[in-house]
């Protein structure tokens, strides 16, 4: 009881020295804050009753193109500017910070940048920037770099006027001839397919529309297989085969996906021999392929659909290869006859490991590359598929990030390769896999110059309260006081096994330059401790991800890294929801959190398959119709556990226009804290009326929008310039 006490006192002490802290960065008077009207709405399932005051906030795609907005529309478009003009007002003793970060973070990219040419079918290709231009221009030079340019597509040109642009894909036909480029004009990931004759600048009547980013050409460059979507649910459903002159009402469904929980897409094999539909849910794929010298023919399936398995293929001369989980948590290789797929022919070649998980492998006529994730670092293995020998690339930091790079001919015994650090720009490295010698390509420059040796990175381990050891990587300006008094980002995803990466990132320098400390936080639901962590963090096991962060944030505290009085949390999408649930459950850790395009409102989602990715999730969250996940989820849910109490001061971002997570989640949030709530904390919401769940298109204007969310922290700190 002396140490409660004691340490009640102590914490009293701090919140009035951080009151007292003199901070001319907050406006000392605002307007009242937008309050949302309730209109409740009664949702009952399993015997159980919520009540929803905020569901009215749901608009449907019509209604937010409507040229004219009915009422409802327009009472939801009001809010949502009240909330961005409130947002505005709290921040506007930032405003010329916030112009100055923006400045800073576009002024250390290069303007006219170009990427590291690579050889594909006879041409040198490679994307490159001009100076004051938002878009890439994409080029290729044929049979050598002394070549002269071809500008074969300008996103520029296609942008001009467009409030939003989003190119899915470029894919040209194996005679060089024809392009097909997908575009979004709305951000809602919905493409129009069009193709271009590259001999001709003639761009062809032919539109394919309500489409994937993606698709295929045959080897007879006429005909070119797409995939397009349910128009309610926006998931991925049927796979067409396009002839090339002919109108759309003539193109031929190849494969239909009447399984919602399934995203499907069409795509070519490195070796040019297959066309091969890919179909994925949380825990099975399936494959089925095509004679890519034969349009007309039949698909047929690589191997029986099973449960719970999960395989990538790949093909080389007279054999597939497969990257598989069956009977291997963390994945093995298998290798099987082109002609004989099914199960019972797959021949191991790398088998299960316990502690390594197989990520990717790259094939080459006489080498064999294979991406590995150990101990949250990845590895590079080559293999000499002639004579056995191996080894791994030596990268000689304690943190950092490999990735195997484009490689699209197999003739080559160089392997292209992607490096970086937290204090290490990225690198574009062309490795000889016979002379083991390195020829970096490219290092990315860092306009006004950047020395790696003026930062720390480090690799952390918090022990979590089951006693799992959760890694965190670190980076920080040297001459860091560990003294608890440094303002520390902590940032984390957490789910679909996606793993965050220690990447450099130059639009960093401007909070760790100003002393902020950054922390990427390996919980699970990522893969980085191999297959496992992600099954740990998922699922009914998916209060671990929260736990885990929250513990994260104790040892960070502990071990005087920084103090809640200068703590941040931040996190996007299925990070946003993490976000949402450690405010629920540990909010008296943090000073801010930014919670961007947040996934709050689980249960409601999970309940209504109308919504993209909803059916597709039921192996990540669990399907809320099963009476024991709705409970869990309900014990989770941000939006469902809003209560009457102190949050941290938060800003959440969202975009009208998000097929991923709909503006309506984060709004309907950020209602019911603010009618909740029992502090004076700020509580503002910028929703992005043009944008998705990617935010604004272009080079630089998304930085506009991290110039916010750095200058929401650096508010809080009293920080000025």
């Amino acid at each position: 009881m002396k140490k409660l006490a004691y340490l009640l006192v102590l914490c009293f002490a701090l919140a009035c020295t951080s009151s007292n802290k003199k901070n001319n960065m907050i406006p000392k008077q605002l307007p009242d804050a937008p309050s949302a009207s309730k209109m409740d709405s009664v949702l009952k399932i399993h015997d159980h009753t919520r009540v929803d005051p905020y569901f009215w906030m749901r608009l449907t795609d019509e209604q937010k193109n409507a040229e004219k907005p009915d009422k409802h529309t327009q009472q939801v478009l009001s809010y949502l500017n009240a909330e961005n003009a409130y947002t505005n007002a709290v921040m506007t003793n930032t405003e010329a910070l916030q112009e100055k970060l923006f400045n800073e973070i576009v002024g250390r990219i290069k303007k006219d940048d170009e990427s590291v040419p690579y050889f594909s079918n006879g041409y040198w290709y490679y994307s490159k920037f001009e100076k004051g231009k938002e878009y890439r221009i994409h080029c290729r030079k044929k049979g050598s770099l002394d070549a002269s340019e071809e500008i074969f597509f300008d996103e520029n040109i296609r942008a001009e006027g467009e409030q939003f642009y989003g190119l899915g894909s470029i894919s040209i036909s194996k005679d060089n001839k024809m392009l097909a480029f997908a575009e979004d004009f709305v951000s809602r990931r919905i493409y129009t397919i069009r193709f271009k004759n590259l001999e001709t600048g003639e761009i062809l009547p032919d539109v394919l529309e309500n489409a994937q980013g993606g698709g295929a050409w045959a080897n007879d460059n006429q005909t070119f297989f797409y995939t397009t979507k349910n128009e309610v649910s926006l998931l991925s459903e049927k796979i067409w085969r396009h002839q090339l002159g002919n109108p759309t009402s003539e193109d031929v469904m190849v494969y239909h996906e009447k399984d919602p929980s399934f995203y499907i897409g069409v795509s070519k094999t490195k070796s040019d021999k297959f066309i091969v539909i890919e179909e994925d849910a949380t825990l099975v794929s399936d494959y089925w392929v095509l004679d890519a010298d034969n349009p007309t023919g039949d698909f047929k399936q690589f191997t029986p659909r099973g449960n719970d398995h999960q395989y990538y293929i790949n093909h080389f001369e007279d054999k597939w290869l497969i990257t598989t989980n069956h009977e291997a948590t963390n994945f093995r290789l298998m290798e099987t006859p082109a002609g004989a797929t099914g199960m019972n022919n797959w021949k191991e070649i790398i088998p299960h490991r316990e502690d390594v998980l197989l990520t990717d492998i790259e094939v080459f006529n006489n080498h064999l590359v294979v991406s590995e994730r150990k101990d949250a670092l990845t590895h590079l293995r080559i293999i000499n598929q002639k004579t056995g020998g191996e080894h791994y690339l030596d990268f000689g930091e304690e943190v950092y990030v490999s990735y195997i790079s484009t490689n699209p001919e197999f003739n080559s015994n160089l392997l292209r390769f992607g490096y970086s650090s937290m204090t290490t720009p990225a690198s574009t490295i062309d490795y000889n896999m016979d002379e083991k010698t390195k020829d970096v390509k490219k290092v990315q420059e860092v306009i006004g110059g950047h020395n790696p040796d003026e930062y720390v990175t480090e690799r952390l381990w918090a022990k979590a309260r089951d006693g799992k050891k959760v890694p965190m990587s670190v980076v920080y300006k040297k001459g860091l006081k560990k003294d608890g008094q440094a303002p520390l980002l902590l940032y984390a995803y957490g789910s679909y096994g996606s793993t965050m990466d220690p990447w450099f990132s130059s639009t960093r320098l401007s909070l760790l330059d100003r002393g902020f400390v950054f922390v990427l936080a390996h919980i699970r639901g990522s893969q980085a401790m191999g297959r496992q962590w992600y099954d740990d963090g998922k699922m009914l096991n998916k209060m671990n991800t929260f736990n885990d962060y929250i513990d994260c944030s104790k040892y960070l505290i502990e071990q005087k890294y920084t103090s809640p009085q200068h703590l941040y949390a931040m996190g996007g999408s299925a990070g946003g929801l993490l976000m949402g649930a450690v405010v629920n459950m540990a909010p008296e850790l943090y000073n801010g959190v930014v919670a961007a395009v947040p996934f709050v409102d689980v249960v409601s989602t999970m309940l209504d398959e109308t919504i993209p990715l909803t059916t597709n999730e039921f192996d990540e969250w669990g399907n809320p119709k099963n009476k024991e996940y709705y409970d869990y989820m309900l014990s989770y849910s941000p939006y469902d556990n809003v209560e009457s109490r102190a949050y941290p001061n938060m800003l959440i971002t969202t975009g009208l226009f998000d097929s991923q997570v709909q503006y309506w989640e984060p709004a309907k949030w950020i209602a019911k804290l603010r009618d909740k709530k029992t502090d004076d904390k700020i509580l503002i919401m910028h929703t992005n009326m043009e944008a998705g769940h990617g935010g604004a298109s272009g080079r630089f204007k998304r930085y506009r929008e991290t110039a916010l969310d750095y200058a929401f922290m650096m508010m809080l700190e009293g920080i000025d310039e």
